[in-house]
């Protein structure tokens, strides 16, 4: 039997099929075996990279990718060096500090009750700087002789516990930077009262509230920076500052008490007065404000009394009240945080008042109530947008009275018309002191 030969097909050339093609003859596709089915079949991988030559050995591909890596190079030098000739002639700016203006009467301290205290102008609105107190400093004591701002500050070495240091930090007003701190003793008074610190009346010493529970006062010599000394006033409490380098306080038995200081800041009398209020029945706030002569204080009934001193004599004028009979049974009432204001050119007094029963001395005022100090009543009265919890009034001609609001606002009404002025509204964190320049 003759063994049969089998030829692989030839595959057709593209010159010719295109000449078929054109003959219009068929293309006879070539004669397929199954012995043949590997030569049809697809290249494996292994065959198709064997086939190519390694990309070494193709100098053309070689000199494009040559190049292309050496345009990208220059671009990235490029693009590195733009910058520093873009910037090659600007010069670098200069960290500086800010200084704010002059005070006027009608700027104001609004601290939080645990934060900074901001700088706004009641007249204005504007903004003018951010004091950045410790959050258990009390008020602050200002000096515009000597531009200097000194605030009595605690700190922990981890913020609300470990080691404490009290101190009076010595700010510059201009910068509204510190500049100074002069070491206490750690028994800071750490409540928002305006009257927890006081420039005494030479300018020379500041005497700051100390409670650890025990009353005492410490004495600071800002001229010298220096510690003075600590002076008991136990049972008692506030600094009013008074002329001769003296200070009242409120004592928890009704009466006031004088001390005053010699050169070095020591103690050379004490004096006290008889109860003027009744602790239990109708007790006072203790947020006093300055007269011309002495201080203004109001009981939570609403009973006005004047302190002053005279030859080394403590003086209580009779009291009267800011509410009449009719008004007592509708139950008006004084309530609030800072209740009490006073304008010393005009003799105008203000009281933050609200509608409510015994012991809402702290809720918050509806109105606000404009008495004369001379005739002893009323003269008018003040709207609310929001309920009130401290008041502040500016001194001078332009008279401008400060109420933070419960809606986190500062409303300032203009006092000679009693209408609303301005209600300034980025304030920070809720106001619980407000404070004025000029003395106050």
């Amino acid at each position: 039997m003759k063994s049969r030969t089998t030829q692989k097909p030839r595959w057709r050339s593209d010159a010719e099929i295109s000449a078929v093609i054109s003959s219009g003859s068929r293309v006879k596709p070539p004669a397929y075996h199954p012995a043949h089915r590997r030569e049809r079949e697809a290249p494996t991988p292994q065959e198709v990279f064997s086939s190519r030559p390694p990309p070494s050995s193709d100098p053309v591909r070689l000199r494009r990718k040559h190049d292309e890596a050496f345009v990208m190079r220059r671009f990235l030098i490029a693009c590195t060096l733009l910058p520093l000739l873009a910037t090659a002639d600007i010069k670098p700016e200069e960290i500086t500090v800010a200084k704010m203006a002059k005070p006027t009467n009608t700027w104001l301290l609004a601290k939080s009750t645990f934060g900074p205290a901001y700088v706004f102008d009641a007249e204005s609105g504007d903004m003018h700087g951010l004091l950045s107190v410790s959050e258990w400093t009390p008020a602050l004591a200002l000096d515009e002789k000597r531009r200097k701002i000194y605030a009595a500050e605690s700190y922990y070495t981890r913020r609300h516990r470990g080691e404490r240091s009290d101190m009076l930090t010595v700010y510059d007003l201009e910068t509204l930077t510190p500049e100074a701190e002069i070491p206490l003793p750690n028994k800071l008074a750490a409540l928002s009262f305006r009257q927890y610190i006081g420039m005494l009346s030479d300018r020379r010493h500041v005497a700051v509230f100390n409670m650890d529970p025990g009353q005492s006062v410490a004495v600071v010599d800002v001229r010298d920076r220096e510690f003075v000394g600590e002076i008991s006033i136990a049972g008692c409490a506030l600094i009013m500052p008074v002329d001769d380098r003296g200070f009242l306080s409120l004592c928890g038995d009704g009466s006031a008490q004088l001390i005053r200081l010699n050169k070095r800041g020591e103690e050379t009398l004490r004096v006290r007065s008889e109860a003027f209020f009744d602790v239990e029945q109708d007790p006072v706030f203790d947020r006093p404000v300055p007269t011309a002569n002495g201080w203004l204080l109001v009981s939570f009934g609403g009973q006005v009394f004047e302190l002053t001193v005279a030859d080394d004599a403590i003086e209580v004028s009779e009291p009267w009240s800011v509410t009449t009979d009719d008004e007592k049974e509708e139950k008006w009432r004084v309530g609030g945080y800072q209740v009490l204001e006073y304008h010393i050119g005009l003799g105008l007094v203000f009281t933050l008042m609200h509608q409510g029963g015994e012991d809402t001395h702290e809720d918050a005022g509806t109105e606000v109530w404009v008495s004369s100090l001379e005739e002893r009543r009323k003269i008018a009265t003040i709207e609310l947008p929001s309920k009130g919890s401290n008041l502040l009034v500016s001194q001078g001609d332009e008279a401008y009275l400060t109420v933070s609001g419960q809606d986190n606002k500062l409303h300032v009404f203009d006092v000679r018309k009693a209408k609303l002025h301005r209600t300034i509204e980025q304030v920070g964190n809720y106001p619980s002191l407000l404070q004025g320049f000029a003395g106050r």
